[in-house]
């Protein structure tokens, strides 16, 4: 095939696409494509630059589309040519929607299908893609973000010998504990980032349970149809973990109401924007296959529903302000979010899948040798620093860089800077 290069100011832009097997038990079954975009600059194109691939936070989202040469971006290319991976089911690769699953005659059969999704079948592309891009001996650097990281504690479990470093940002995993305890601790955290943004707008305690009644009184829809519900509402606390997620609540609930016909009531940018916020129903993925992400060999069984009857200050009718969720996937989401709503069977029968194959070999990551390094955000939302501290312990050659400084987006908004750290580190300069 081809291939398509863009040029872009500062940067050389080049598409691959890959064809790779779905179950790489069988090889020889059913293909899919898996698109990378190669990074370089202009006058690093013909140079013999190491490799770093990027792997993107989720699951289930793309990698950047990148516009210009900044950021962590602009740091890597001044030593790496740079891949960009769109992880099986996003961006250019076959993707996973509503509407490509509908291809599948039954929720069995696309949740077969689905099952192929997760971490371990990432690195196997990723292995097959380093092959024919560098030849079979050649390695080459990862650099993960959030649930990119997850990825490389897995290919550091499958095929570290492919890896020369590996940097993580946000993402070193809970290796080895049960996924109850993943939520435990992520419901606790999102109570404390819950107190601390009513301590900073604690206006918004009257005015999130003016939105509430009214949707209790009300039935509101979106723009898309879909009716806004009390509990969907509460998702809009997904955003407190970034640096600037309590101002992006903020500023949304305070245009909240605007004076119509019949008095006060939501208004129509208001539900446009809150609608904005969410990536479910284009990313199916992250819905679908979240909580699997935690599961090795047990199901999940809905455990964000679960744990959450352990937590009664997300109960809609304590006295208590009005507490927003996290990063948590439940159930009845698959009812209310339209594109998720053909796939509901199907989420029901993932979440109750036992047989989920391993996605860490923890006694392959003691034996590893490759050099990592890693930024741990202290006060991390969605990634339990306990827990990434346990996992490091499994690394013998991990360098950490234990933060406050930063949330878990901290790649977003500090990248150059977090990458030239992780990169002394890792290479012991600093």
């Amino acid at each position: 095939m081809k291939l398509v290069t863009h040029q872009l100011p500062g940067l050389t832009l080049t598409d691959h696409q890959f064809q790779l097997p779905l179950d790489y038990h069988q090889p020889t079954g059913p293909q899919i494509t898996v698109f990378a975009r190669e990074v370089v600059t202009p006058r690093h194109q013909q140079a013999d630059l190491p490799w770093l691939v990027f792997l993107q936070g989720g699951p289930g989202f793309g990698a950047p589309r990148p516009t210009t040469a900044s950021g962590w971006l602009q740091r890597a290319l001044q030593d790496y040519r740079v891949l960009l991976l769109d992880q099986r089911g996003t961006g250019r690769s076959t993707p996973v929607t509503a509407q490509t699953l509908a291809q599948l005659p039954t929720p069995q059969a696309q949740a077969d299908y689905l099952q192929y999704f997760r971490a371990d079948n990432i690195v196997r592309d990723a292995e097959e893609i380093r092959k024919t891009l560098l030849g079979e001996d050649e390695v080459w650097s990862l650099l993960g973000q959030s649930y990119g990281g997850f990825c490389i504690t897995t290919y550091l479990s499958l095929a570290a010998a492919g890896v020369r470093e590996a940097l993580f940002t946000g993402g070193i995993p809970p290796v080895g504990v049960p996924i109850d305890e993943v939520y435990r601790a992520t419901y606790q955290r999102v109570l404390d980032k819950n107190r601390l943004y009513y301590q900073r707008y604690p206006g918004d305690i009257d005015l999130v349970q003016e939105i509430v009644a009214y949707l209790q009184a009300n039935e509101v829809h979106l723009p898309s149809g879909d009716r806004l519900s009390p509990r969907r509402l509460q998702q809009l606390g997904l955003a407190f973990g970034a640096s600037d997620g309590f101002e992006q609540v903020h500023y949304l609930l305070e245009e909240a109401f605007v004076q119509g016909a019949n008095g006060r009531e939501l208004s129509y940018g208001f539900l446009r924007h809150f609608e904005n916020n969410f990536a479910f129903q284009t990313n199916p993925i992250f819905a679908i296959l979240h909580e699997a992400i935690y599961c090795e060999g047990s199901a999940s069984n809905w455990s964000a529903e679960r744990v959450r009857a352990e937590y009664p200050a997300f109960n809609l009718d304590t006295p208590d302000p009005i507490h927003f969720t996290g990063e948590m996937i439940y159930p009845w989401m698959f009812a209310e979010y339209g594109q998720l709503r053909p796939l509901q069977a199907t989420a029901e029968l993932l979440a109750a899948k036992q047989d989920w194959p391993p996605l860490y070999d923890q006694a392959a990551l003691q034996a590893c040798q490759v050099p990592c390094a890693a930024a741990v955000y202290y006060n991390d939302m969605y990634v339990e620093l306990r827990f990434s501290e346990q996992t490091a312990r499994l690394l013998p050659n991990i360098k950490l860089w234990v933060t406050n400084e930063y949330e878990h987006n901290g790649l977003r908004a500090d990248g150059e800077r977090i990458l030239d750290r992780l990169l002394g580190l890792v290479r012991g300069e600093v």
